[in-house]
């Protein structure tokens, strides 16, 4: 059994403790080590492990992962020697680290607090990343940005107050404070059961550690939501030193973003319409040049196609891409009845055919070619593409003539 110094309190950042097991990996650069007493709070509720040192006489451990109920394992990288049972060794916390998810915890208690009172919807998930939070709340309506804001007007409205956090330990809960919580206690866990309760506002069961004041927490900033089932809506946001990183990481891409318009004045979104209308124009012309491009390729081609029994055959290799080429052929067979095409690019093949063509079937001919020369695809009777063939395309494609002059005879 390890000591959880982190609940007896979250602010203690160094302190000594003895080595109970070691485990070092294979390649002798990684070490577990389970420790009598611990400041390192281990992954658990949605709240990452910390993070930090473990030093002792010729060695020291950079603790990078902490995991354990009742046994506490610290893991990380090993330097120097390796440590033995019965140790004393100093613990020393990643406290910017620590101190920024307590933050983020108590963050998240009170924005649920809110949500919760507000639109009475219950948070079924949280978890705290490096540069933001999550929570997932149950709720069938809609949330816009007003209701957001409205939520996140309230949240710091409570942190702001300087509201007292309190824990409370229980074996059991008193019945009276069971209907109070925010959400039950889950069956799966045992006493002792931690509360934590901020002021009037919230009262809940939680295994993380918290700030003592709701003013440490700073600021809370909801920084995205979206709808992710038909009842369930993700919140990301990010309170603290990690609100304040975001809004200046979005001010400085909304700015650099803003200096690269046309026209620099703000708001950045009209200037994003512009730029969308002139696309829109462009593409309009850039699809016209496009057709124009085919008119005459088109033409130049059929003028070179082979004819078989009254079909003209155009044939060639093709330097675009696959998605180009293919758009080029459905625009050249549909144009143009009594034609087949058959095109092979670096690595694909495209076959198709108008739909008035009869006696040969586009995925057919593919299967015969592709039998010969390797590869796999497939298609339709008008439409086959096919792909991996092991000989070079020339070779190909000349293969797929001599086929398709045989099945046309």
């Amino acid at each position: 059994m390890t000591e959880k110094l982190f609940y007896a309190d979250p602010y203690l950042r160094e302190t000594d403790a003895g080595v109970l097991e070691v485990e070092v990996g294979k390649d002798g650069k990684r070490i577990k080590l389970l420790l009598d007493r611990t400041i390192f709070y281990p992954e658990g509720g949605g709240q990452p492990s910390d993070r930090g040192l473990i030093k002792g006489d010729g060695f020291r451990v950079l603790v990078e992962n902490v995991s354990g109920k009742d046994e506490i394992w610290h893991e990380g990288k090993l330097e120097g020697r390796i440590p033995q049972k019965g140790e004393e060794v100093r613990l020393i916390l990643d406290w910017e680290w620590r101190y920024e998810n307590m933050k983020a915890h108590t963050g998240q208690h009170v924005l649920s607090a809110v949500i919760k009172g507000l639109i009475g919807a219950d948070t079924t998930g949280f978890q705290i990343f490096p540069d933001y939070s999550k929570i997932e709340i149950d709720y069938p309506g809609e949330l816009t940005w007003e209701l957001i804001n409205e939520i996140e007007r309230k949240t710091n409205k409570v942190i702001w107050g300087d509201v007292e956090v309190e824990v409370e330990v229980y074996e059991e809960l008193p019945e009276d404070l069971s209907a109070r919580l925010r959400k039950a206690v889950s069956e799966k866990i045992k006493p002792p059961i931690r509360i934590v309760r901020i002021g009037t506002v919230d009262v809940t069961p939680c295994g993380g550690t918290h700030v003592k004041s709701t003013r440490e927490v700073g600021i809370v900033k909801v920084l995205n939501f979206y709808r992710k089932s038909r009842k369930l809506w993700r919140i990301e946001f990010a309170a603290g030193n990690r609100a304040l990183r975001a809004l200046n990481e979005f001010l400085e891409d909304y700015w650099e973003a803003l200096d690269e318009m046309p026209n620099k004045n703000r708001p950045l979104v009209e200037r994003v319409k512009e730029l969308k209308t002139e696309i829109e124009k462009l593409e309009e012309e850039k699809d016209g040049l496009r057709r124009e491009l085919w008119r005459w390729k088109a033409k130049a081609l059929l003028e070179n196609a082979e004819e078989i029994k009254g079909i003209k055959v155009v044939s060639y290799i093709e330097d675009a891409d696959m998605k180009e080429a293919q758009a080029f052929v459905v625009y050249l067979v549909d144009k143009n009845s009594g034609t087949i095409a058959l095109v092979a690019g670096r690595n694909y093949l495209i076959f198709a055919k108008n739909r008035d063509v009869e006696g040969i079937a586009m995925n057919e001919l593919l299967k015969k070619v592709l039998a010969e020369s390797g590869g796999g695809g497939g298609g339709s009777e008008v439409l086959a593409r096919g792909g991996g063939f092991k000989l070079p395309p020339e070779e190909v494609l000349r293969k797929a003539q001599e086929i398709l002059r045989a099945s046309l005879q």
